[in-house]
This record gives C-alpha cells, structure tokens and sequence, in this order.
C-alpha cells in the first residue's frame, strides 16, 4: 500500500510526439529519473506523472538534521519521515531541478510545458478527522484542532490558525468594551448637556453647506432624539439621523477605550509571544534553523552545488525605495481623487430635484464615496500584489524566505496607504483645510472643499469606517468561499465526460485506482506559494482596522470577532475541501508579521490620540468646562460645566458677506448665520479660544501618546515572552548534555 502512495503529480497537455515541449517534458522527467524517482504516467485528457522519491533522500535529510548527539548514540537509526516533510522536500526538489538546457520547473510552467503541480490530498486518517470536525460550519465555536493541522499541512499552516485562533479569542474582550462604551454612550446621550442644547437649539440659524440651492439650517436638525418620529416615512432617513448622534461615540468613554485598546493591543501581542513558544517548543522547533534546513535540503539535491550567497547593492536598493515611493504618491493621488469626487458629488446631490438628496448632501457624498473607496481597495489589491512582486524580482533575494518578507513589507505598505489614506484625509484633514464662509478653498475655482458632518467631524470618520468594515466582512467574505466553490463546480463538470476509446491499454489504464484520486485532485482548485500570506495580510488589514482608528468606531472589535469566527471555518473549508493541497512548510514563528503587528501597535497609539485631539470635539469641550464655563466664570456648581458649549463652539457669519457667485436657499430673518469654528465676527480672524484650544489639542496629544506608550512598555516588560515553564525545560536539557560530555570525559582521565 506504502508502494502506491506519491509525493507529488505534475499535469500536462497532451503534445505532438517529437514537439519542442514533449522533448523538454522528457528531459525534465529524465533527470528526476536519474536522482532516484519513481515515475508512474497516467493519460487521461491530460498527462497525469505521478513521483515517488527514493528513501535515501530522506534518509540525507534526518542525518543532516538530527541532534548531534542522537548520531553518535546511533548513527543507523532512521525515523519515518512524516509526510508534510515529504512533501517539502520532493518539492523543493522539483523546483530546483535543471535540464540539460538550463531551464528549471517554473520556467517549464511558464512554457505551457506542465500545467500544474500538486501533493495530494491522501484518504488518510487526520484529513477525514479535519473534514468532519474543524471543515464544517457547525463547528464555529469548537476549539482548533492545532496538532491535527500541523500533521497535514506543516507548521505554517498551523501556526497561522493558532495566532487566528488566539487573536479571535482576545478580540473577544475588546468586542464586549466596545460594545459597552457604545451602548454607554446611546444612554448617556439623552441626558448629556451638549446634546439638550442641540435639540433645543430651534432658533440656532446654520450657514448653508454649499454654494447653489443649499438651505440655511437649524442647528436642531441634527438631534434625533428632540424628535418625537423622526422622518417615518423613510427608513433610511431614520438610519442617517442615528448615525449623526456624534456623541454616542465622542465622549469621555471613547477616551479610555481608546487607552484601552492601545494595552489590549500590546497584551495580546505579549500573550501570542508565550503561545508560539509553548506550541513550537512542545514541536521541538524554539531553535529551529531555517537556513541550515534550506542548505542541507540543496545539498540532498545537489551535492556539487555552491550555495547562493547574500548580496546587496546600494544602487538596487535606491532604484527599489524610488519606485516604493512612487507607487505610494499613486495611492495618495487615488485619495486624492476621492475626495474630489466627494466634493463634486456633494455639490451635485445639493442641487438634486429630490428633498431628500438636497437634505442629506454631505452624508450621501461620504457614504457613496465609502462605497467607491472601497471598489479602489478591491481594484488596488491586484495591482499593488503585481508591483510588489515585481519589485522583489529587481532585488534578487538569496531565499525564498527573504523573497516572501521583502514582499511582506512592501504589500503591507501598499496596501495601507491603499485602506487608510482617505480615512486619513477624512480624520485629520477634512473640515479643517476647507476655509469659512465667504472665504472658501476651492477647488479648480468652482467646488469649495467639503466640510465635516453638521453633527461633528468623527461621524464622517464613523460612517466610513462603518461601510468599509462592513462591506469588506461580507461582500468579500462571500465573494472569497463562492468564487473558490464556483470554480470548483466548473472544473468538476469539465472533467467529467470522460473520452472512451476501444484500445485495450487505455481502458486498463482507466482501471488505475490512481487516476480517480488524482482527477479529483486535479479538479480542486489552484493554490500558489502565496495562498496563506493572502489570509494572514487579511487578517493584519483587519487588525489595522480594529485598532487604529478605533476610537471614533468603538464597534470595530465587535465587528472583526464575528468575522473571524467565519473565517476561521472559511479557510478551514477552502483548504480541505475547494483546494488542493498546501506544500507544507516549516517555521516556528509568524515570520515577519509579528514585527508588523508591533508596528501597527505605535500606529494605533498615535492613530487614535491623534483622533482624540483633531477630530473629536472632546479636548474643546473639557478646555471649555474648565476655562470658559459658568462654573468658572460665575463660580456656580448648581449647573452643569458645558452648560453653553454649543453657542461657544458657533461663530457668527454676516449674510451679507457670501462669495458675490454664491446663492444660498432662502434667506433666514436675521443677518447673521453660524458655523463651526473659533473666530472673530469682525473680521473672520482667529480668536483666542481657538489658540487655547489648539495648545490643549497639542498638549493632550503629547501626553497621550507618552502615556499609551509606557503602558505598552510596561505591560510589554510584565508580560514575559517566553513561558517560565519553557526556560526551564531548556534549562534542564542543557544540564543534561553537559552531564553526559563529562560522563565521557571522566573515564579517560582515571
């Protein structure tokens, strides 16, 4: 049964005899033919060429690698080689085998020479098990089996569901936070200050927010809970008023959820550092050697081969950070573009036929520009993944492993400015480069720059962040299990009409127990070197998202837990049973990924103390409580401190002042309309509460990012990375060595 068993099947079109790619199909198969392999043909309507390598390379493998001590105990000693070690070394075989002229397996590939290569998924004891207990939705809440995974698809399979797994459950916590400060928040809007003076604020006239046709507003409009049926006759309207209760999110809660999510972020990263080295110390992998298992595995292939050594050129790398550059002005450009769209389509909406479209201008700009910012993500990923590759082919690196971390740091920065550089614009920018009526921005001229949400700046963020995490968790979620399971279908009903033929060889080679398990292997779908660094940079986006920007969208935590428990299973099931089988690899870490985690750890401290002293109004409100309140300037404490805070945030605007091309709505009773900003009524300038505030956003910041920052330090020093259990588990191993080298030596000198 073992003699049936094969490494690996390579796939071919059926060429002409004597054709240019028959010959270099056989000249490649010669030379596996000359290094040991059994090679079993099958002809189906392709070439099917199953390879078995020959014992001893394994054998090279488990002597080049053992302990030094274990091949002195016994040096004739050979384990069973497991199979995803099998499968790592026939492949790394198979790619570095060379014909005669030159050519190795992936340029045979490129040449329509074979048409895929693929291990096979065995009818083996653990794949059933993974099938019917982890490949199934019904087991969404059911522990990993990690060991499992590991015996059949190797350490970095396994790892990647661990920190999956782990990541998953501490998201839970932070999901319970978040929800509690947002429900928090919906009750404490009723009875906040602020919020009574907005709903009563019926007689606050509001400048219009565009140039043509737009309204002078009340200020009052922008409460929903003033309201005793607000817009029943359109859902949607009712949704949009929700959304503009900015201080369900701005309050003080969001302040410490923020801190909060900055601690969570360096605990978890701290607890996940004393998982992977309980699991890889319980594999025998903590000192694991990447480099020295890749040079014995190019020993085993070939023994006159020189190894390829590390090389750099300052030239290179210049030409690389020049290009890296230049695409990341492309990804800003493309932010850029949004929000000329959004400036475009507020003014367009503004000037609708429909009430309802006038009405909501600015917030139907920002969600459908959410909505394209999303199409750019989905487009900007397959172009992003083309430029990274190819400017890992201009760098040259020594290893695979070299290759896949170059091309980690650079599609990680790609795809952030990608995601995040019109949240960026949205957070920081918008609102506060547009100018102040009568003296807009414009832009060409025409278009004035778009102004934050009339219920504050953080609802734009909130509304944005709110699309594009949702639209990401489902439109993508379901577009990455049916277009897989679609494909899968097509293939399958492809292959099933089967030629017939009335030569006796072919239907007893039809006969072969083989050729089922091998079309059905060959009908799953493609799988590439980089079929799990797309699910880990999924999941590090996603992270980015649940913590950057998380104080102005305290639910995105809620929102990452439900979808991981779906991708969880998700990969599960596109592994097992829409995939061919993974080559399984070996490591003991997450690789590079962990260096990025910690990165997005500092990004998320400034990310969100930045939020809280620019966008959110929460540094105005307190400089206000504790400088220009009534409890400060009456000395009263019957009365609420931010008892006057809307009428103090409002500056006054002369009617009479507007742009000569301007033609607002129908002109209010009075002369004089307000808008959100600190200025003099004379002459527009800045006033002195604008100053204050600015030096309190500054000095907030500051202290802040230092506070969050040596918090993180000190929970990174309390928690240590590596288990105590651990330490002296290798403590106790490097005893015992030593205990037996002076066994050896002690005899010979008596």
């Amino acid at each position: 049964q073992d003699e049936e068993k094969w490494d690996f099947v390579l796939v071919s079109n059926i060429h002409e005899v004597g054709s240019e790619k028959e010959i270099k199909r056989k000249k490649f198969l010669d030379e596996l033919s000359k290094k040991g392999f059994t090679i079993k043909k099958i002809e189906d309507k392709k070439l099917f060429y199953g390879v078995r390598a020959p014992k001893q390379i394994f054998q090279k493998y488990q002597w080049l690698l053992r302990n030094p001590d274990s091949r002195l105990q016994d040096p004739n000693a050979h384990q069973n080689t497991p199979v995803t070690t099998r499968i790592r070394i026939v492949n790394f075989i198979l790619q570095n085998t060379t014909t005669p002229d030159l050519e190795k397996l992936h340029d045979l590939m490129k040449q329509k020479v074979f048409e895929a290569t693929f291990p096979l998924h065995e009818k083996e004891e653990v794949r059933e098990f993974l099938k019917e207990k982890w490949a199934r939705w019904r087991d969404i809440f059911c522990q990993q089996p990690i060991e499992k995974i590991r015996c059949y698809f190797g350490e970095k399979v396994a790892l990647y569901f661990a920190w999956l797994g782990w990541y998953t459950y501490l998201l839970g916590i932070a999901a319970v936070v978040g929800l509690v400060v947002f429900v928090a928040g919906i009750t404490v809007f009723n009875s906040s200050q602020v919020s009574k003076e907005i709903c009563e604020a019926s007689d606050t006239i509001m400048c219009p927010l565009c140039d043509q046709k737009c309204p002078f507003w009340l200020l009052s409009d922008t409460c929903t809970y003033a309201k005793a049926t607000p817009a029943p006759h359109c859902p949607i309207m009712l949704f949009l008023d929700l959304l503009q209760v900015t201080h369900m999110i701005d309050n003080e809660g969001t302040v410490l959820f923020a801190m909060f999510m900055a601690i969570w972020a360096t605990v978890f990263l701290e607890l996940w550092k004393r998982q992977r080295a309980t699991v890889v110390t319980d594999w025998d992998l903590y000192r694991w050697d990447e480099e020295e298992e890749e040079l014995a595995m190019e020993l085993i292939n070939n023994l006159q081969q020189d190894t390829r050594r590390y090389q750099h050129s300052y030239f290179r790398s210049t030409i690389i950070l020049l290009l890296v550059l230049v695409m990341i002005a492309v990804l800003i450009g493309i932010a850029h573009a949004l929000v000329i769209y959004r400036v475009i389509a507020t003014a367009l909406f503004a000037q609708s036929n429909s009430e309802f479209l006038r009405e909501q201008a600015n917030t139907m700009a920002v969600m459908t520009g959410a909505v394209l910012h999303y199409i750019t993500i989905v487009i900007m990923t397959k172009v992003n993944r083309r430029v990274a590759l190819y400017l890992c082919d201009l760098e040259k690196p020594r290893t695979f492993s070299q290759r896949e971390n170059n091309f980690t740091v650079k599609i990680f920065t790609f795809q952030f400015f990608t995601n995040f550089s019109s949240l960026i614009y949205i957070a920081f920018f918008l609102g506060r480069i547009n100018g102040h009526p009568g003296n807009y921005v414009r832009i060409a001229g025409k278009w004035r720059l778009e102004e934050c949400h009339p219920s504050g700046c953080i609802t734009d963020l909130f509304i944005q962040m709110a699309i594009i995490m949702l639209l990401k968790q489902t439109i993508s979620n379901v577009m990455e299990y049916l277009i897989p399971w679609i494909a899968h279908k097509l293939r399958k009903k492809r292959q099933r009409p089967k030629k017939r033929s009335v030569m006796l060889g072919e239907e007893e080679e039809a006969e072969d127990p083989c050729k089922k398990q091998w079309l059905s292997n060959y009908q799953l779908n493609e799988v590439n070197v980089f079929s799990l660094f797309d699910e880990f940079l999924e999941m590090v986006i996603q992270y980015s998202f649940t913590t950057i920007f998380v104080a102005a969208f305290p639910l995105a935590p809620l929102l990452a837990f439900c979808n991981n428990l779906f991708e969880i299973r998700l990969d599960a099931i596109k592994m097992m049973r829409l995939r061919r089988r993974m080559v399984p690899r070996k490591a003991n870490d997450i690789g590079i990924w962990l260096q990025v985690l910690e990165a997005i750890g500092i990004l998320a401290v400034i990310g969100n103390g930045l939020v809280i002293a620019i966008t959110s109004d929460f540094i105005p409100l307190q400089v206000y409580k504790y400088t220009y309140s009534p409890c400060m300037t009456e000395n009263s404490t019957d009365v609420d401190c931010s008892t006057g805070y809307i009428n103090h945030s409002l500056s006054v605007f002369r009617i009479q002042d507007f742009e000569p091309y301007t033609k607002p709505g129908l002109a209010p009773t009075g002369l004089c309309c307000r808008y959100r900003d600190y200025r003099n009524a004379d002459d527009y300038s800045h006033t002195v509460q604008f100053w204050h505030i600015f030096a309190a956003r500054l000095a907030f910041l500051i202290l802040f990012e230092h506070a969050a920052l040596c918090v993180k330090l000190i929970a990174a020093w309390y928690v240590p990375d590596v288990p105590q259990s651990v330490k002296n588990q290798f403590l106790e191993r490097k005893h015992s060595n030593l205990r037996k080298e002076l066994r050896w030596v002690m005899p010979q000198k008596v």
